[in-house]
């Protein structure tokens, strides 16, 4: 893309196995450009939604970072691990000696971990302590006591319990529980963490084994794109463009190649409150002036002009409006 093109969001299916680096990566080849960010992490070993901006799109994505988010997972009882989860080290074995009893007081534990929480992150998280993130110092050996923080879990649900075995260090098997469940949660919540605690609350340890994000805001899987089919559609647009020409003809507001990007218009707007501004107000935006709030008390709303640009997204939790970044510039729409 050239520095004039709008760019946009691109929503991937991520795959288990990759980072959310390496989905930067390939979209940035995808889409033949360097600028390309992500609204928020996911760890390799999950899949689901990963919410991409590309060009001007990046400037959506600190409007995205903070949205509550929803997952799907699995979280395994009587064994505890070093990162939560199932990449780590068993740091301890319980087992479920009694599943009945235990099916019987997961109720009451998933209710207290519930609604506002406080939290302590999973040691293994992206937090840094003292300039160095926790993980790092988790595996240089270090101990790691982060504070807890506060969360809201506004859903918690269990789908389905089952009973199964994993081989104990002995080389025999022991009794554990899987429980598949749906969370939705704020931003800044480990579901890793919600596992761990929920152990902990039944007395026998616990980890995630499973998890596949389904939700970012209003962005969700139903929009989503696996890389599979990006580079399908990339492939059959390449194989389309015999000439230079036809290759700048599939370079338009969808991106380069037929990949599918969400204009930035119409992301924010599925995003964030809309002020339908004037044009006259919309060349005040873009040269630094404020206009009347229209949707007072809200820090981040979506200005569009009667084109239908997105011209900026503005702080209006006052009674006159700032830009807090600007996306059109002024004039006419070109």
């Amino acid at each position: 893309m050239s520095d004039a093109a709008p760019g946009g969001l691109l929503v991937v299916d991520k795959p288990a196995g990759w980072t959310s680096h390496d989905v930067v990566a390939r979209a940035r080849r995808l889409c033949r450009t360097r600028r390309v960010g992500h609204a928020g992490t996911l760890d390799p070993m999950a899949t689901g939604v990963l919410v991409l901006g590309v060009d001007r799109g990046t400037k959506l994505l600190t409007f995205l970072v903070g949205c509550d988010k929803s997952y799907e997972a699995t979280i395994r009882l009587g064994v505890a691990t070093l990162t939560d989860d199932a990449e780590g080290e068993a740091t301890a074995t319980t087992g479920v000696a009694d599943a009945d009893a235990l099916e019987a007081a997961l109720p009451a534990a998933v209710a207290a971990l519930t609604g506002d929480i406080e939290q302590v992150p999973s040691a293994v998280s992206a937090i840094k302590v003292k300039g160095v993130r926790s993980y790092t110092r988790v595996r240089q050996g270090d101990t790691v006591d982060l504070p807890g923080r506060p969360v809201t879990v506004s859903r918690f649900d269990v789908l389905a319990v089952r009973r199964s075995t994993t081989p104990d260090a002995d080389g025999g098997l022991l009794d554990v529980v899987d429980v598949d469940v749906v969370v939705d949660v704020s931003s800044g919540t480990y579901v890793r963490a919600l596992a761990r605690d929920l152990g902990a609350a039944l007395g026998v340890g616990g980890h995630l084994t499973a998890l596949r994000r389904t939700r970012v805001g209003r962005f969700g899987l139903d929009g989503a794109h696996s890389l599979d089919e990006l580079e399908a559609l990339a492939g059959e647009a390449t194989t389309e463009a015999t000439t230079e020409a036809t290759t700048e003809a599939h370079a338009d507001a969808r991106g380069p190649a037929g990949i599918p990007l969400l204009p930035i218009a119409e992301a924010a707007r599925a995003q964030l409150p809309v002020h339908e501004i004037t044009a006259a107000e919309a060349v005040r935006l873009g040269h630094g002036q404020r206009i009347a709030s229209a949707v007072v008390g809200e820090d981040a709303v979506a200005a569009l002009d009667p084109d239908g640009r997105l011209v900026a997204v503005l702080d209006e939790t006052r009674a006159t409006a700032r830009a807090k970044v600007v996306f059109a510039p002024a004039g006419p729409k070109g």
